[in-house]
C-alpha cells in the first residue's frame, strides 16, 4: 500500500511547481520545456521546432506520464495482488483522468490549429 502513495506522491510533486517558482519558468515547464525547449514560443534551432509543435510534445508527454501511471495501478492490482477497493478506485479515478486529459489535449491542439489555420488565410 505504501507503494500507492509513495507513486501517487511522487507524481504531484514532480509535477506541481513550487510557489516560489518564477512564472516564466513555470509557463515553458508546462508548454514542453521538459522534453528540451528552450521557453514557449521560441523555436528550438537544434530541433527545429516551433512553440505549437512543443505544445503538441508536451500533452503527449503527459499522456504518456498518465499512462505509465495507470500501467503501475493495473500491474500493482494483476500481478501484485493489491486488489483492495482503494487501489480499484485510485485505478478508476487515474482512468478518469486520463480521458480528462486527453480531451483536453485534442480539444486544445485541434483548436491552435484552426486558429493558425485562419490566421494563415489571413496573412
Amino acid at each position: 500500500m505504501s507503494d500507492m502513495n509513495t507513486l501517487t506522491n511522487n507524481y504531484v510533486a514532480t509535477n506541481t511547481p513550487s510557489s516560489s517558482a518564477n512564472p516564466q519558468e513555470v509557463t515553458a515547464t508546462r508548454l514542453g520545456a521538459q522534453s528540451g525547449f528552450s521557453a514557449p514560443g521560441v523555436v528550438d534551432s537544434k530541433n527545429k521546432k516551433n512553440w505549437y509543435e512543443a505544445m503538441a510534445s508536451a500533452w503527449g508527454d503527459t499522456l504518456n506520464q498518465q499512462a505509465n501511471i495507470i500501467t503501475d495501478l493495473s500491474d500493482k492490482i494483476g500481478n501484485q495482488g493489491y486488489d483492495d477497493p482503494k487501489t480499484m478506485a485510485l485505478l478508476t479515478a487515474q482512468s478518469m483522468r486520463m480521458g480528462f486529459i486527453a480531451n483536453n489535449a485534442s480539444t486544445s491542439t485541434s483548436s491552435v490549429g484552426k486558429a493558425l489555420e485562419t490566421l494563415a488565410r489571413k496573412g
